[in-house]
């Protein structure tokens, strides 16, 4: 297979150290690889594949010889994605900059791959929410319409980068100890205000926006909208931090156009690919954040009709927001396009 020249910005983040793991891990056909970050990581050694790379400010000269650029996500993205393109690289982006541009597709390889084909040079990745989401309701909205989701997330405190990681461990271990809880970043480092997520939950993910609903909630809603080519569908959601690690859940409610009783759903979700149906109330089988950390598949389960409406179901859904949330979903985007020749 033809290999390619890779950078990767953002090297030294979660994101950017996940990328690392799964080229390795998958065999990405790379030939030469590139790590970029801020001014003040570089000149920073990262050993991969028995080789030490020094990381470099990322610069837009830096694209120059690359064919895949993959951004773990960040400001730099608005500012240093044309200058890749215009470098010869395709960008494969996670930062929010251009995934409601209309002339760039949002792609999630097993929902939406033919989007891929219509690139200019930019590809986005959908919020990791979005992703674990779509994932679960993609194959049954390919056998029967849905009408209307209401979502509500408890996603993992590693959405909000090693900070907020620090942090929980940080007040866990003050609260043991009896001593005072510093709360300096959640639910955001830029926010006036900042509370406790240890033993504690937080209904809000960046900024409020229209009618108070957090920019979190609206990039489900848009974004999912966008990914299915489906505008019709009524969204509502509601985002929530929680005090786990890693691994975002999502309790889905679906109403759908006509009937699909909870075994069908059961065999079209254990049927479709990069998802895994954990389903079995009498043996509490169920999926949990705990467990589906460091996996590449969306968990699902709990799948159960809801009553109320004629056609309604419930689903509990599970993944690593890190991974397929965030760069699997970039690696699989770039594996496609290695794989049918788009590079």
């Amino acid at each position: 297979m033809k290999k390619y020249n890779v950078a990767i910005l953002g090297a030294t983040g979660a994101v950017g150290q996940e990328f690392l793991k799964l080229i390795e891990e998958r065999n990405f056909p790379f030939n030469e690889l590139k790590l970029l970050a801020s001014e003040r990581s570089a000149g920073k050694v990262i050993h991969f594949m028995g080789k030490d790379y020094i990381v470099e400010a990322a610069k837009p000269e830096s694209f120059k010889d690359v064919q895949i650029a993959l951004f773990a996500g960040g400001s730099t993205s608005k500012a240093l994605a044309p200058a890749a393109v215009k470098h010869g690289a395709v960008v494969i982006d996670n930062s929010s900059a251009f995934r409601m541009d209309p002339e760039v597709p949002l792609v999630v390889p097993e929902v939406n791959p033919e989007a891929i084909r219509q690139h200019k040079g930019i590809i986005a990745n959908p919020n990791c929410s979005t992703i674990i989401m779509v994932m679960a309701l993609k194959p049954i909205y390919n056998a029967v319409k849905i009408k209307r989701i209401v979502v509500s997330t408890y996603q993992a405190v590693s959405g909000a980068g090693k900070e907020a990681i620090d942090e929980l461990t940080n007040q866990v271990t003050a609260l043991l100890a009896d001593r005072p809880v510093e709360a300096n970043i959640l639910p955001g480092a830029s926010l006036p205000k900042h509370y406790q997520i240890a033993f504690n939950l937080l209904p809000q993910i960046d900024v409020f926006v229209d009618d108070d609903y957090t920019k979190e909630e609206m990039k489900m809603v848009h974004e999912t909208h966008k990914i299915l080519n489906d505008y019709t569908i009524g969204i509502t959601a509601t985002t929530v931090r929680v005090p786990v690690y890693r691994s975002h859940a999502e309790s889905v409610n679906i109403e759908l156009d006509g009937p699909l009783s909870p075994k069908e759903a059961k065999q079209l979700l254990a049927g479709f690919p990069g998802v895994i149906v954990q389903d079995d109330p009498a043996e509490m089988v169920y999926p949990m954040p705990l467990y589906t950390s460091d996996k590449n598949e969306v968990f699902v389960g709990r799948i159960r009709a809801d009553k109320t409406v004629p056609h309604g179901l419930n689903m509990w859904v599970v993944g690593d927001q890190i991974r397929k949330g965030a760069a699997l979903n970039a690696v699989q985007i770039a594996e496609y396009m290695a794989e049918h020749n788009l590079i």
